[in-house]
């Protein structure tokens, strides 16, 4: 078997290739994404003795919200658009020291899309202190599944004892008409551009959808030298007044939240809170907007709409969990306040299958700060399996360490409920939409197909739909459009959780037939769509490029 430059081993074709390729060796924790709750969970495990891998489908670690400038681009403050970032770089020092080290091992741009269960699949009990999710874990390890290379065709296989799933989140978009003109980006998109590539997606800029990272991404377009006359807000602030115990509770979040007032005020960014952009103009290129008032439901107020001209817009209406690889292990997921679906952990973290846990926004949208404090604590919670395991070293100063990381999630997963609460899209947002209105970017599936799909064709999930429009089956495999088509679909749709996948992301198909993944894939037919649809590209899903990375084209901005 050959390898390429870079020391990796290359898949040949699956007819000269019998049996699965050979692994690195066995470590005890694998980290899949190396934003802030992997790399908090890495040098965790590290400090502590534990080898750890960590795979993240980015060049270097931190994630969307650390997205630094390429060095070629010779950005002299990198610093300068983000807040926290001197937390940011003694993280990074740690895990780089760890690395020089060997303690960590670093594969950067390898994208997971399987992970299945290798070795001896008995099962053991385990203490179950602390109300674990059901009190066993597994012997064997786990095997994860990798592409890396220009083509994504050079596979790479990793056995780990233990798995952490730090995958982050992307940005939820609610389409409307014009939202395809060239001119629109993302609201965590136009961030990423920004932090990333030092570039702007427009001069006039207006920032439209709902959540607390439209504040940070308007701040950031103007600090830039964008002009930005309107930050339209669907939702409103009062809804905060309603938890003054969780707010009391969490003071530096209303810090936070005056300190972005004072900065729209200086740079003369007019907010309007309980409206939306309903329209896009422009043929080539956005033109304008058309901005109206909304009811307490988000249906536009008749008679409220008005033209506003500019020549971008950065939309957004919150960031929605990556659940794919967790989901395709059989993980639980469980609804949220704002409406997208969290993976299900104990207080340590622990998924609802053994031997894998998850950290940060794949269990819920709540800011870095949350992510950096679930990221320490499901390492610990390793540290302390391992520990007990190998009986070779005392546990001395974890269990103070782990009882003030619990409470400061709980106080901050608290706030990210009233947060999430608070700007989750209500029912009426669908007025907005026209019949051509492309809902399913990738398939050009309009409103009204999904809508005659449901009405007239019997559909009553998204897979069905799915099935009958082709709505989700593109290379983004729904993570854009997947929430708006549930919506759509009525009530017996919109509080389903994502479906089971039995691979995280697109790969090639000559990848999928030397590597058939074991775990997850009967009776699913989700893998057949990835690999003969459009998604068989190689290219990955989604925006916040995967193998975890949080701020999806989006962040965990909302912190």
């Amino acid at each position: 078997m050959g390898r390429d430059s870079r020391g990796e081993q290359r898949i040949p074709a699956p007819d000269v290739f019998p049996d699965p390729p050979v692994t690195s060796r066995p470590e005890a924790l694998a980290v899949v994404g190396a934003g802030p709750a992997g790399m908090a969970a890495a040098v965790t495990a590290a400090d502590h003795g534990i080898p750890v891998t960590v795979l993240d489908a980015a060049a270097r670690p931190g994630g969307q919200f650390y997205r630094a400038p390429a060095p070629g681009l010779g950005a002299t403050r990198p610093e300068a658009l983000h807040h926290g970032w001197d937390v940011f770089t003694a993280l990074a020092a740690r895990f780089d020291r760890h690395v020089r080290s060997g303690r960590i091992s670093h594969l950067a741009r390898h994208q997971v899309w399987a992970v299945e269960r290798a070795g001896d699949p008995s099962v053991e009990r385990d203490s179950g202190r602390d109300g674990g999710a059901d009190g066993e874990r597994a012997r064997g390890c786990w095997r994860l599944h990798a592409v890396t290379g220009t083509e994504e065709d050079i596979g790479t296989v990793v056995d780990a004892q233990n798995l952490l799933i730090a995958t982050g989140s992307h940005e939820r978009q609610l389409p409307l008409p014009g939202w395809t003109t060239p001119g629109v980006v993302g609201a965590a998109g136009a961030q990423a551009m920004l932090k990333s590539g030092l570039v702007l997606p427009g001069r006039r800029i207006v920032v439209a959808g709902s959540g607390p990272l439209l504040q940070a991404v308007a701040i950031s377009l103007a600090r830039s030298g964008a002009e930005v006359p309107l930050l339209v807000e669907a939702a409103g602030y009062e809804f905060y007044a309603r938890a003054p115990t969780t707010l009391a509770a969490n003071p530096a979040k209303l810090a936070e939240g005056a300190r972005n007032a004072a900065q729209l005020l200086r740079y003369g960014v007019r907010l309007r809170t309980h409206s939306a952009v309903t329209a896009v103009h422009g043929r080539h290129r956005v033109e304008g907007v058309t901005v109206s008032r909304l009811d307490r439901d988000w249906r536009p107020v008749p008679g409220t709409g008005r033209r506003h001209d500019c020549d971008a817009v950065a939309l957004g209406h919150g960031l929605e969990p990556r659940t794919g690889l967790a989901t395709s292990l059989g993980c639980a997921t469980r609804e949220r306040a704002d409406g997208t679906h969290g993976v299900v952990v104990d207080a340590q973290l622990r998924t609802t299958v053994p031997g894998v846990w998850a950290a940060g926004e794949t269990g819920g949208i709540g800011g870095v700060h949350l992510a950096l404090v679930e990221g320490e604590l499901a390492a610990l919670s390793v540290v302390r399996l391992t520990r007990a395991e190998t009986a070779r070293h005392s546990d001395g100063g974890l269990p103070r360490r782990a009882v003030a990381l619990r409470r400061a999630r709980t106080r901050m997963r608290a706030f990210a409920e009233v947060m999430g609460a608070a700007h989750r899209p209500r029912p009426g947002w669908r007025q907005w939409l026209s019949g051509d209105t492309e809902v399913c970017r990738c398939e050009e599936v309009t409103a009204d197909r999904i809508l005659t799909s449901v009405s007239e064709l019997g559909a009553g999930d998204a897979r069905t739909v799915k099935l009958l429009t082709r709505a989700g089956m593109g290379w983004c495999q729904g993570q854009t459009c997947g929430f708006a088509v549930r919506e759509l679909i009525g009530p017996a749709a919109s509080g389903a959780g994502p479906g089971r996948q039995a691979l995280a992301c697109p790969v090639l198909l000559s990848v999928l037939a030397g590597h058939p993944p074991a775990t997850g894939a009967a009776g699913d037919s989700d893998a057949a769509e990835t690999a003969g649809g459009a998604g068989a590209t190689g290219e990955p899903g989604g925006t916040s490029g995967s193998g975890g990375t949080s701020e999806p084209g989006g962040t965990s901005g909302s912190g």
